[in-house]
């Protein structure tokens, strides 16, 4: 028996080392889950509402670890048993024109992958969601959504990596430099777009209507200085009963939106300061910041990739027959894993910081902490959310600090201070 390529050592190892990190945190963070409330929620959860939250704690977290683990599993039989030779054979069947057969191969292997996710997302959704009283989400509105995922990768995906391919192809040492450049002014121009191209469809954005919410918002922002381009509303109960808000956009397309759930359920005080938020982000810089490590993040990684182009060892260890730009792509996603975790681990900690300042930023500009502390209060309640994570699960995973934790903090602000990000 021949020796295991070093290559594909690391990736087995990075895939199974993956895995078992998050059975490991999954484990702590069930471990960590309460039946005493905790004393900043009595008055918004009751007994059993509290115990329906960490049921749905448990069921999801353990519905993840199969999943997971299943993925996992197929994923290192596809390598062993040399799936990804068999659909480039497949794809050089079909096409002989590199750029074309990278299409092929990446969409067919997209294909196989949708095929695995797609039981775990009906499941999760119809039965999960469902039974915990959040689906709104019809088979109707599912199966478009999909179409719509589908026509997007065409229309946008599919041409984007044809550029790609067709750069490292034509512009030899310097072309992660080139890629770089052109991936970077897309995303710029996707950013400044999709709020009036892609989201609207997915959504129905509608103007807020006038009210003493629009009239405390306009107000608010006249005050801050901020030039309000658009508030909308968006129909997010078409999918779920959770609320949520965000800003998006660039430029002239720049918007903030709130779920049309989380206008139900809080009234126009609560819902200032989470707008105030939103618009801390924004003041504070949170949003250029987290842009520009954005970019530096693609350009990283496109310099490592270019060392790794046709490289035999690693086409040797997937047991590919042919050398390619298209397949060097794939492959190098398993060597990135473990780089890609840490990067995510530290975008998570930079966030987290973020929400910090921009939950100061939002109370030192309304009036108080009472009505915001409010307002997370009740979404977390809403949302059913884990009061209790693992420290471990939040360093990991958490891009927002845990609800208590921010309350916490809330409290102790000194408005003095409040513009320091």
């Amino acid at each position: 028996m021949k020796d295991m390529s070093p290559y594909l050592a690391f990736v087995l190892a990075m895939l199974v080392g993956h895995l078992a990190l998050e059975w490991i945190v999954a484990r702590l963070n069930l471990s960590r889950l309460d039946p005493q409330l905790p004393d900043e929620f009595f008055g918004f959860y009751d007994r059993e509402k509290y115990a329906r939250s960490q049921r749905y704690a448990r069921e999801r977290t353990r519905f993840s670890l199969l999943q997971s683990t299943i993925t996992t599993v197929v994923t290192l039989l596809f390598i062993l048993l040399g799936g990804f030779n068999l659909v480039d054979r497949l794809a050089r069947s079909l096409v002989s024109e590199p750029v074309l057969t990278g299409l092929v191969f990446t969409s067919a292997l997209s294909v196989l992958s949708g095929i695995l996710s797609l039981p775990f997302s009906v499941y999760h959704t119809f039965v999960i969601e469902a039974r915990y009283g959040f689906n709104r989400t019809t088979v109707k509105t599912f199966v478009l959504d999909l179409l719509k995922g589908l026509l997007l990768a065409v229309l946008i995906g599919a041409p984007l990596l044809a550029l790609v391919l067709w750069l490292f192809g034509a512009a030899g040492k310097s072309a992660w430099l080139v890629v770089w450049v052109a991936v970077t002014v897309l995303q710029l121009f996707m950013t400044y777009l999709a709020p009036v191209i892609i989201m609207p469809l997915f959504n129905k954005f509608t103007p807020l209507e006038e009210g003493d919410l629009k009239k405390k918002v306009e107000a608010y922002a006249r005050e801050q200085g901020f030039k309000l381009k658009g508030l909308f509303k968006m129909d997010g109960s078409r999918r779920s009963s959770k609320a949520n808000a965000f800003f998006t956009g660039l430029g002239r397309h720049r918007r903030i939106v709130l779920f049309d759930t989380l206008i139900e359920k809080h009234p126009p005080d609560e819902l200032l300061t989470i707008l105030a938020h939103e618009i801390g982000h924004f003041k504070l810089g949170h949003i250029r910041k987290m842009m520009f490590a954005s970019i530096m993040h693609t350009g990283l990684l496109l310099f490592l990739l270019s060392l790794f182009i046709r490289n035999p060892g690693l086409f040797a260890a997937f047991g590919m027959e042919h050398l390619s730009i298209y397949a060097s792509l794939v492959f190098f996603g398993f060597l990135y894993s473990p780089i890609s975790t840490l990067l995510s681990i530290a975008m998570n900690c930079l966030s987290r910081r973020h929400e910090y300042a921009a939950d100061r930023y939002s109370v030192c500009t309304t009036g108080g902490p009472e009505a915001f502390i409010t307002a997370l209060k009740r979404l977390s309640v809403d949302s059913l959310t884990n009061l209790t994570p693992h420290p471990l699960k939040v360093f990991i995973e958490y891009s927002h600090p845990p609800v208590l934790q921010r309350i916490r903090a809330l409290r102790a602000v000194r408005c003095d201070q409040a513009s320091r990000a």
